[in-house]
């Protein structure tokens, strides 16, 4: 008897963990609603949505081999209510075309985290030699930097594109096209910036927007502990947490600002828009939706496989985006696993 009361006391226990895992699944699915400045208990689901997936599918298997179907329903149902998201970080890219027999454009974004500060313009010269060998004809460059030691990376960098136009000062955009316009995205108090370039492709003019929007803000709080550590300074724990807490969620309302002035934007275009750039944000996150809008989310189109754009081993997130108005369709979304910067550059060809 004291055995069969353990077994139903752990069923249920069981049972209530996987409902509270699916409320939580359902949390970060419509965590991307809620804006971050008002709604930030909410807005943070959205970052720990894999691995509430991941243990929504354990406690599936779970009841499988348990052989309780009508338990097992809750989180078949929750993963089935995940597909949209999941196919903004994984794709099947089965028969998809890689579209080199199509007219249209390719086009790049990268972060190319100031070329490591480089003074020999090794970095530089490497990133635009794979440029060229991928036939990019329009690339939007974030953490640009302009000299390299005696050298103007944008007079190398000119003698393949035709045209450049400069943002701030850590952002261009250089193309094989003519830019008939562009303008500056100021966005205030910090170092992050976007812009866009009116492109004539072929007589089809189209707006191409290159965004880097505010960081994290953890590695900042590192940073700064680490400082104190080498002054012979202690650093509490506690302190640190609440440190990388503050600057993150602080970091995601101001990200969230800067995502409604760029979709502003994007809405009084007249021309069909290209949008690239380092967003610092998830997938189904206030500042992906906020910014996709109706636009087209070029890996879910065209790619294939496990999308990531930076960190290594296991902390690999998605935060270089490709996006296009619908009028537009898309090919072959890919990065190139490069190692010069903490990002990957992000490539897709764009037809009309």
């Amino acid at each position: 008897m004291g055995k069969l009361a353990i077994y139903k006391y752990l069923s249920f226990m069981m049972l209530v963990l996987t409902v509270l895992v699916s409320v939580f699944v359902f949390m970060g699915l419509f965590g991307g609603n809620a804006n971050p400045a008002t709604g930030t208990a909410l807005a943070l689901t959205v970052f720990a949505l894999p691995l509430f997936i991941i243990a929504d599918f354990i406690l599936l298997l779970f009841w499988l081999i348990r052989r309780r179907w009508h338990w097992a329903a809750i989180p078949a149902v929750t993963l089935l209510c995940c597909i949209p998201y999941i196919g903004t970080i994984y794709q099947l890219g089965l028969f998809r075309s890689s579209g080199e027999d199509k007219p249209g454009i390719n086009v790049a974004t990268y972060n190319v985290a100031v070329f490591g500060r480089e003074m020999n313009g090794y970095k530089s010269g490497n990133i635009l030699s794979i440029m060229m060998n991928n036939k990019v004809d329009i690339l939007c460059l974030q953490e640009y930097q302009e000299e390299s030691g005696d050298m103007r990376n944008s007079e190398r960098y000119l003698k393949h594109f035709s045209a450049m136009a400069k943002g701030r000062s850590d952002m261009v955009i250089f193309s094989q096209y003519p830019i008939v316009e562009s303008q500056i995205l100021d966005f205030g108090n910090t170092s992050n910036s976007a812009m866009w370039a009116d492109i004539d492709v072929n007589g089809h003019t189209v707006r191409v927007f290159n965004v880097h929007l505010q960081t994290t803000g953890v590695n900042s709080a590192l940073h700064q502990a680490a400082k104190q550590e080498k002054k012979g300074q202690l650093v509490e724990r506690n302190a640190l947490l609440r440190a990388i807490y503050g600057n993150y969620t602080r970091g995601m309302a101001i990200r969230a600002e800067q995502a409604n002035a760029v979709a502003a934007e994007i809405e009084k275009s007249p021309h069909p828009v290209i949008l690239c750039g380092d967003f610092n944000d998830v997938p189904y996150s206030y500042v992906y939706r906020k910014m996709k809008g109706d636009l087209t989310d070029g890996f879910k189109e065209s790619g294939k496989g496990f999308m990531y754009t930076m960190g290594e081993g296991r902390k690999r997130v998605r935060i270089d985006y490709i996006f296009h108005s619908e009028e537009m369709e898309g090919y072959d979304y890919r990065t190139l696993k490069v190692t010069y910067s903490d990002h990957l550059p992000v490539l897709m060809r764009i037809g009309w």
